[in-house]
């Protein structure tokens, strides 16, 4: 190929891709925008003045987790109102706050929210601009991706009780067989990671499908491809034991 329309080629390329990602992002910053919204709307409602919400991490992501601090004029009960009133929230995964008094204590939506048992569409969209990554041809996760895994298990919990099965996907570089290998390993490894935060392992299976299932509309060797999905295939009854629940007992 000529040099010149191979740069053109590569250029096109790298540009339609900025473009999907941009694509992406703006979806995703849509999405968290409008659940900002609604909460703000449900922090007044519960008299919540003064409390401010965070929707972004530590590491500058856009979250459905967000933070609470502020509202030092309210006493305990109002806050915990306010916290519960914005867990309850369609599009909120759960809250933390960060006050005195209550420092870090998490509050997660009631079972009695329509949406409540909705985590599967809470994980995708958490995962719709960014995504659990592993070191190169390893099924070690990236330090990086820790937090994301803790929003992933914030946005699951609601479905403990069912089955869970996570899936590893590969790109269609190398060899097959390998690649249903590593799959199947880098979904072992997110197993464990959230049986270490709290899900049941009983409730949990993997899959490795190798570059069997590529994303639809990409390319098979683009490395988007290499991901975790996570589906909730069957509601059951689960009856959690201590060593299903790390810290009991």
């Amino acid at each position: 190929m000529n040099p010149y329309r191979l740069a053109l080629a590569l250029g096109g390329a790298a540009a339609t891709a900025a473009i999907a990602f941009g694509a992406v992002f703006a979806n995703g910053s849509n999405l968290v925008a409008e659940t900002e919204r609604r909460a703000q709307a449900a922090r007044d409602m519960a008299g919540g003045e003064g409390v401010e919400l965070s929707f972004t991490t530590r590491q500058g992501w856009l979250t459905r987790h967000p933070t609470l601090s502020g509202g030092a004029g309210l006493d305990d009960k109002t806050r915990a109102r306010v916290a519960q009133a914005i867990a309850d929230t369609p599009g909120v995964g759960g809250v933390t706050w960060q006050a005195r008094g209550i420092r870090s204590r998490a509050f997660t939506a009631r079972d009695d929210r329509p949406d409540a048992t909705h985590c599967q569409s809470d994980v995708e969209a958490i995962l719709r601009t960014r995504s659990i990554r592993f070191a190169r041809s390893s099924a070690a996760i990236d330090p990086a991706s820790l937090a994301l895994l803790d929003e992933v298990v914030a946005a699951l919990k609601p479905c403990v009780g069912s089955i869970i099965a996570v899936t590893g996907h590969t790109n269609k570089s190398g060899v097959e067989a390998a690649n249903i290998i590593l799959s199947r390993a880098r979904a072992d490894a997110v197993r464990r990671a959230l049986i270490s935060r709290g899900i049941p392992a009983e409730g949990l299976r993997t899959a490795g499908l190798g570059s069997a299932k590529p994303v639809e509309g990409l390319d098979p060797e683009d490395p988007a491809n290499r991901r975790i999905d996570f589906s909730v295939i069957e509601k059951v009854r689960l009856i959690p034991t201590p060593i299903d629940t790390p810290g009991s007992g």
